[in-house]
């Protein structure tokens, strides 16, 4: 009997909020000079309009975009010709910057720029490349993380790296410095051009985090007092690289 009673006060709440909502909207309606509006409008349109979805620069613009755009955010770009030009980039900041624990992705192709012969004083780690290991203290504890970008977009200035169990996304959030290494071949010239593909791999190839990479960490508060690397790594470079793979 209770139940019953419950159920029947619980409608009569829903009713009279009901009614307060029609009272609402009839009130907006009156006042705009109009009818209530009570089914859905058309989209004819979906999506991008064609302009949009042809604009693309040619591969210097894209460049040059890019590092405009990533550097007004707070970033650094950097052009390299080959992949012995990135690990040496990557060994002399380190030396200047006296980074003690370097921390990277699990790729075959970081594996190739050959960190740790280079740093022979510096611990470089590759992530979860032992079970037993908390690699998100590593990763907080770590002075430099050095991730393969998957894309970048030049109209945004945006780095797009893909986590997967081998590629943990702590390694471009938490170390101090952030090195991204962006082969050229991999920049488009809108972010839209990134998003499609995930749509059109459907729900189920997604990766668990798709990170969008901007600059450094920023963080502004209620008096917009800016404040660089609170929650993230206070040094970003891009290292864009014409021949990787050579």
């Amino acid at each position: 009997m209770t139940n019953e009673t419950d159920r029947g006060w619980l409608t009569r709440l829903e009713e009279q909020s009901r009614r307060k909502q029609e009272q609402f909207m009839d009130g907006i309606a009156a006042k705009l000079g109009r009818d209530r509006i009570r089914s859905a409008p058309e989209h004819p349109f979906r999506g991008a309009p064609d302009f949009w979805n042809e604009f693309n620069w040619p591969l210097e613009e894209k460049i040059t975009q890019f590092t405009a755009n990533f550097e007004a955010a707070g970033g650094h770009v950097v052009r390299l010709s080959h992949r012995e030009e990135v690990t040496r980039f990557i060994r002399d900041k380190a030396m200047e910057m006296s980074a003690a624990t370097i921390l990277r992705q699990q790729e075959d192709a970081l594996d190739r720029l050959g960190l740790e012969e280079s740093l022979p004083d510096a611990l470089v780690l590759s992530w979860n490349e032992a079970a037993d290991t908390d690699w998100r203290a590593v990763a907080a504890r770590a002075d430099f993380g050095v991730v393969m970008a998957d894309y970048a977009a030049a109209y945004t200035g945006s780095i797009t790296v893909k986590s997967a169990p081998h590629k943990g996304r702590s390694v471009s959030l938490l170390p101090t410095v952030l090195m991204a290494i962006i082969p050229i071949d991999r920049m488009v010239t809108r972010l839209g051009e990134i998003l499609v593909q995930f749509d059109q791999a459907g729900r189920e190839q997604l990766p668990a985090g798709i990170h969008f990479i901007s600059g450094p960490s920023r963080s502004a508060d209620i008096e917009n007092d800016l404040t660089i690397g609170v929650h993230g790594p206070g040094i970003v470079y891009a290292l864009l690289v014409d021949s990787y793979e050579t």
